[in-house]
């Protein structure tokens, strides 16, 4: 405990992300000052909005400085505390990015209890991106029974809790994923009604397939040509909650956009969203989802690569397509299992 290691931004990626970008650093332990809270890092969150992070391009968010630590949602354990309304021993979940330990006066962070759920839930299907999809789906989506919701990246940590949460909506869930293994999970496992694989051949075509009652929701994770295709098939009054872009995340030229002609003659809405601008929400997700997730009725899925020095080839990965289900790295072992 004299050492604490971190991955630090070296540069910014022009285009995909390499491991040249990142530092591996080990700094000082940090100390306990006044109602302080030390804690060692268990699990670390990795996540597509990080690519934007590593950009100095104006976002909703400011980007990280080269030298920084990278950012990053964690699960964690407190070894010393002077806060009292933490104790050694206890699991929280915080914002402590990539590194070993790390320190603060403990308002960010959230109490885990073991005995409920896995505490990598907190950065899974009960953290963000479970978050992320219950308040993109239920707030700007509206699913109503019976209509057909469609979500990109289905076998992700975002699109596979919203196909669910349609289905327990009464609604037909279609998904969108990039190999056939995956979009067997979608619907064999998560028990979507159809998906569709974007590699296969002419997308257009199988979506019209999967959807002949055409489509209500569009939870977009990707934009791009699976975006283009879908603007296609919108019905008249069609939600389209704005989650994500990936497909371009790593584009070092403007790609164009789809046609949003289909928009204005089904008349519907679309609505960019940042979930960090919901956190009121954020309660009655897990009041909804934590006993789904505990009865087995939402499930979901881990990626987890091991050791802190793994988070660069697992970011990379993540654009790459190469995680299947959650992209989360074990820092330390996780005395719960």
């Amino acid at each position: 405990m004299s050492v604490n290691r971190q991955i630090r931004l070296k540069s910014r990626p022009v285009g995909a992300t390499t491991a040249a970008n990142f530092d591996i650093v080990d700094g000082p332990m940090p100390a306990v000052v006044g109602a302080g809270v030390l804690r060692r890092t268990i699990y670390l969150s990795l996540d597509p909005y990080m690519r934007g992070r590593m950009s100095d391009a104006k976002s909703y968010a400011a980007p990280v400085n080269i030298g920084d630590v990278m950012v990053g949602h964690t699960v964690s354990q407190v070894i010393e505390s002077s806060n009292p309304d933490f104790r050694a021993g206890d699991f929280v979940a915080g914002y402590d990015g990539w590194q070993q330990y790390a320190v603060s006066g403990g308002k960010e962070l959230r109490k885990l209890d073991p005995h409920v759920v896995p505490i990598s839930t907190a950065l899974s299907v009960l953290g963000m991106p479970g978050i992320t999809a219950y308040v993109g789906l239920m707030d700007i989506g509206k699913p109503q029974a019976g209509e057909t919701v469609v979500v990109s990246a289905a076998s992700g940590a975002v699109g596979s809790v919203v196909g669910q949460l349609a289905k327990v909506r009464g609604c037909r869930a279609v998904g969108i994923a990039g190999t056939e293994k995956k979009c067997r999970y979608v619907t064999d496992e998560l028990g979507f009604d159809s998906c569709v694989n974007y590699k296969s051949g002419n997308l257009t075509a199988a979506l019209k397939e999967a959807c002949p009652n055409g489509v209500d929701v569009d939870f977009e994770n990707v934009g791009g040509a699976v975006l283009s295709a879908l603007l296609r098939l919108l019905n008249k009054g069609a939600r389209v909650p704005l989650c994500g872009l990936i497909s371009g995340y790593n584009a070092t030229a403007d790609e164009g956009g789809p046609n949003l002609r289909p928009l204005l003659v089904s008349r519907a809405l679309i609505q960019g969203f940042i979930v960090s601008d919901h956190f009121d929400r954020f309660g009655a997700a897990l009041a909804e989802m934590t006993p789904l997730v505990r009865s087995g009725r939402l499930k979901y899925r881990e990626d987890i690569a091991d050791g802190l020095e793994a988070a660069p080839d697992a970011l990379i990965g993540l654009f790459e397509g190469r995680n299947f289900g959650k992209a989360l790295v074990r820092v330390s072992p996780d005395p719960t299992r």
